[in-house]
Parts: C-alpha cells; sequence; structure tokens
C-alpha cells in the first residue's frame, strides 16, 4: 500500500516541477535573478498555472505525511 502512495508522491513531484518550470520561463529575469518592480494581476492561463501549483503543492506534502506515517 505504502509503494502506491510512494509512486504517486513520485508523479506529483515530476508534475509540480513542470508546473513550476512553466512558471518560471514566463517571467523576465535580470542579471542578479530578480524580476521586473512592475506589479502585475495573473489572468487566464497564469492564474490557473498559479492555483494548480498550490493544489499539486498541498497533494505533494500530504503524501509525504502519508508515506511518513506508513513507514
Amino acid at each position: 500500500m505504502d509503494k502506491i502512495f510512494l509512486i504517486l508522491q513520485l508523479i506529483t513531484s515530476i508534475f509540480l516541477i513542470v508546473i513550476i518550470l512553466i512558471q518560471v520561463r514566463g517571467q523576465s529575469v535580470n542579471i542578479f535573478g530578480g524580476g521586473g518592480d512592475n506589479f502585475r494581476t495573473r489572468r487566464g492561463f497564469e492564474k490557473i498555472l498559479f492555483q494548480l501549483t498550490i493544489i499539486v503543492s498541498v497533494i505533494f506534502v500530504s503524501l509525504g505525511l502519508i508515506n511518513a506515517a506508513l513507514s
């Protein structure tokens, strides 16, 4: 049973990495690693990606806690 949760956590981690890389690719980065100073709101696909990142990260942490409890 704990192998199922381990595999689910692995799949979730890969999915989380992909979502984060898609978000970072769309941002402007200067030479020191920071983004621009102008504020803008997330709209459309950017907002969906942001909310999906939060949901997947909560699932990832939950699976990690379940794996720790089962071990």
